[in-house]
């Protein structure tokens, strides 16, 4: 049962989207007059609808800026100071879960700007900040943190070198992952299908190609953005269907159960009593007994 539009609660996680009807609007947009004059207000307005990818995207040019002013060697100590690895983990778990979603090891991520203020920029828009934030924080720390027990117990079993507990390990792409794979639930049918199992595609043969922890994570990431997405649209649509019934109870007023409360006077004209208010028995009026009737 589809629930109407005016039950519908407010939640994007019951809000769908149709992806040709997306294109064919964009594309619309784009071949009307005045493109250069639109183009503009509608960044603007796109960014301002997404404050915390934006800001986001800011902390990561400002964190990348902070790099490029030091040395190497100052480069490789802070990078090292911010990494989720074992070490940190175990010594400074709060400190370097949040510090090591801003820092970047490389060069200028122009690639990671340009996704945030596209991609979830978009992502932030249909989820809403708060929500979109829950999901990244979910991702980024979730998968950090069932990456950390792997590499843990696999050190104690002497399956790995004990250098990968100092590894450096920052970056955005953990929450990134957990996103992407949230937005499959943007869409209905065959678009989430594939959405899915191209990410499942893609994710995966980059952890056949690079069996790393890196690439693991990812994949760990991707399965917590499904599982939020899954929960989060069940348990909404499952109040969404509950709303639309009480609604309908309270409106419908059909069968057994809409007749109840009602007093014999409420139904007549429809009882065989009330049938008989249309002829001369049944009538009732204030004329004398025996004046003529029209």
């Amino acid at each position: 049962m589809v629930a109407p539009a005016s039950t519908r609660l407010r939640t994007p996680w019951t809000r769908t989207t149709d992806l040709g009807a997306e294109l064919h609007a964009a594309l619309t947009w784009l071949r009307a007059p005045g493109l250069w004059r639109r183009v503009l207000p509608a960044i603007r307005a796109h960014l301002s609808a997404a404050p915390a990818s934006t800001a986001y995207a800011f902390t990561l040019f400002i964190t990348w800026w902070t790099l490029r002013g030091l040395g190497e060697a100052a480069q490789h100590r802070l990078i090292l100071s911010a990494s989720t690895n074992l070490y940190n983990m175990r010594h400074n778990p709060l400190q370097v879960l949040v510090a090591s979603a801003f820092w970047t090891d490389g060069g200028f991520p122009w690639n990671t700007i340009v996704s945030f203020l596209i991609v979830m920029a978009a992502a932030e828009r249909w989820l809403g900040t708060a929500r979109w934030i829950l999901v990244y924080s979910a991702g980024h720390i979730g998968a950090t943190l069932l990456i950390i027990t792997g590499i843990s117990r696999a050190i104690d079993a002497n399956l790995i070198p004990h250098r990968i507990g100092y590894a450096s390990d920052v970056g955005t792409s953990y929450g990134f992952t957990a996103v992407l794979a949230v937005l499959a639930f943007r869409f209905t049918g065959a678009v989430r299908v594939a959405w899915v199992i191209t990410l499942g595609v893609v994710l995966g043969l980059s952890a056949w190609e690079a069996p790393n922890f890196t690439n693991y994570g990812h994949i760990c990431a991707a399965i917590i953005g499904l599982i939020v997405a899954l929960v989060a649209t069940t348990f909404w649509h499952f109040l969404d269907r509950a709303e639309s019934l009480r609604r309908s109870g309270e409106h419908g007023g059909h069968g057994p159960e809409g007749d109840q409360g009602h007093s014999p006077e409420d139904h007549q004209g429809h009882s065989p009593e009330g049938d008989r208010g249309h002829g001369s028995a049944g009538r009732r009026d204030n004329r004398p007994e025996g004046a003529p009737t029209n």
